[in-house]
């Protein structure tokens, strides 16, 4: 049955694999900008005190949810196409 898919359709569970994997990727990514940012503004101007690191972690952190809800929100979602429908009154 997988090969009678067409190359744009995806079975719904590789779709939700490969939104997480996204997410997870994602996360990671901005976690780790947001440790490193505090981190150099930690030493650059706050006297090496932890709260900019953990700031940059959280920051990050909370990013990397929110684009992980909006994907999953729009995968979820019911894609509705609306269609004109003409009537003759003839």
């Amino acid at each position: 049955m997988s090969e009678e898919l067409n190359k744009t359709e995806m079975k719904s569970e590789d779709a939700l694999g490969r939104m997480w994997d996204r997410c997870i990727a994602d996360t990671i990514v901005k976690t780790g900008s947001g440790l490193a940012i505090g981190a150099l503004a930690s030493l650059a101007f706050f006297k090496r005190k932890p709260w900019p690191a953990i700031l940059g972690v959280g920051i990050g952190l909370g990013h990397g949810v929110a684009n992980c809800q909006n994907d999953y929100k729009a995968l979820a979602s019911p894609k509705v196409q609306s269609r004109s429908v003409s009537v003759s009154t003839e």
